[in-house]
C-alpha cells in the first residue's frame, strides 16, 4: 500500500503532464525539478497505445526514482473501455493518488474509490457540471485535490479565451472556494504557448495571487518559472519573520496588535506569516 500523503504539505508549485506512453520522457522525468508528476494515461495517449502505457507505467512507477516528487496517474474515465482497467492496475501502484477526469458529480469519484481502495483521490475540474458542483465533489471523503482543467472547460463553454482569462475566472473561483473550505490542494490549468516565458509568468502571478498552490505545466522548460512565481520571494519571507517577530513583543507587553511596515499585524496576519515560512522551510527541503 502506498502511504497516504497530505498534499498541502508538500510544495506544489510545479505539476508536470507527463505521456505514460513515452518511454524517454517517463525516464527524463526523474531528474526534472518539478514538485509534482501527472503521469497521464488520458488525453496525452492516442487510443491503440493505451494498454501498453497502462503497463509501460507501471513498470516505470515500480522501478522508482521520482524521489520525492508527488506522483499522480491520470486514469481514463469509466465511460471508456479502459478506464476500469487503469483503476485496478493502479489501485496498489508506487504512486501516491489517482487522478479522474472530467469529474461531473461525486458519484464518478464513488465508482473509482470503490475499485481503489487505498490511494486518494484527485479530480480533474474541466467541465461545466464539475464547476457546478465543485463543493459536493470537494466533500467527497476520499478526495485530497483539484486540477483545473483550462483547456477542457474553454471548449465545453465555448469560450474564447484571452489573455487576463476573465472567461474563466468564475469557474476558477468556485473551484478554489470549494477546495479550501475542504483543506484540499488544487493546482491551476495549463498555459499553452510553452514557449511563451514572459506570459507563462503572468499567468502563473494570476494563478498564486488567487490562491492556487502551483500550475500544471505541459512542457519541462515551464518548470523554473512556476517554480519561481510559486515560491515566496525573500521580501515575503523576511516581511513574515518581522510580521511574527512583532507580534511576539507585542504580546509580551500585553498588547493585542503589532505595527510593522505602518501596517497592523494581528493574529490573522502571524497565521499567514507562518503559512509563508512553512511553504518557504518545504520547499527548501525538496532542494536537499
Amino acid at each position: 500500500m502506498a502511504p497516504v500523503v497530505d498534499p498541502r504539505g508538500r510544495p506544489l508549485r510545479s505539476v508536470l503532464y507527463i505521456p505514460g506512453s513515452k518511454e524517454r520522457a517517463l525516464e527524463k522525468a526523474r531528474d526534472l525539478a518539478a514538485d509534482a508528476i501527472i503521469f497521464d494515461l488520458e488525453d496525452a495517449v492516442a487510443a491503440e497505445e493505451k494498454e501498453n502505457a497502462r503497463a509501460m507505467l507501471a513498470q516505470a512507477l515500480a522501478a522508482g526514482g521520482y524521489g520525492s516528487r508527488l506522483k499522480i496517474v491520470r486514469i481514463n474515465g469509466f465511460d471508456t473501455r479502459w478506464g476500469r482497467d487503469d483503476a485496478a492496475a493502479f489501485a496498489r501502484a508506487a504512486a501516491d493518488a489517482i487522478l479522474v477526469p472530467k469529474v461531473g458529480t461525486p458519484a464518478d469519484l464513488d465508482a473509482v474509490a470503490a475499485l481503489v481502495p487505498d490511494l486518494p483521490l484527485w479530480a480533474m475540474m474541466e467541465t461545466p457540471a464539475g464547476i457546478l458542483n465543485a463543493a459536493a465533489i470537494a466533500a467527497h471523503p476520499r478526495l485530497k485535490g483539484m486540477v483545473m482543467g483550462t483547456n477542457d472547460l474553454a471548449k465545453d463553454l465555448s469560450a474564447r479565451v484571452q489573455p487576463g482569462r476573465a472567461e474563466l475566472i468564475t469557474g476558477l473561483q468556485l473551484c478554489l472556494l470549494a477546495a479550501r473550505s475542504r483543506g484540499l490542494a488544487i493546482v491551476d490549468g495549463v498555459f499553452n504557448a510553452f514557449k511563451d516565458e514572459a506570459g507563462l509568468a503572468v499567468e502563473c502571478e494570476q494563478g498564486r495571487n488567487m490562491g492556487f498552490d502551483g500550475k500544471t505545466l505541459i512542457h519541462p522548460a515551464q518548470i523554473e518559472t512556476a517554480n519561481r512565481v510559486f515560491a515566496p520571494s525573500e521580501a515575503e519571507v523576511d516581511l513574515a519573520r518581522r510580521q511574527i517577530a512583532a507580534f511576539d513583543a507585542a504580546t509580551s507587553a500585553g498588547q493585542g496588535v503589532a505595527v510593522v511596515d505602518g501596517r497592523i499585524v494581528e493574529n490573522l496576519h502571524v497565521a499567514t506569516a507562518r503559512e509563508v515560512l512553512a511553504r518557504a522551510e518545504a520547499i527548501a527541503a525538496t532542494a536537499q
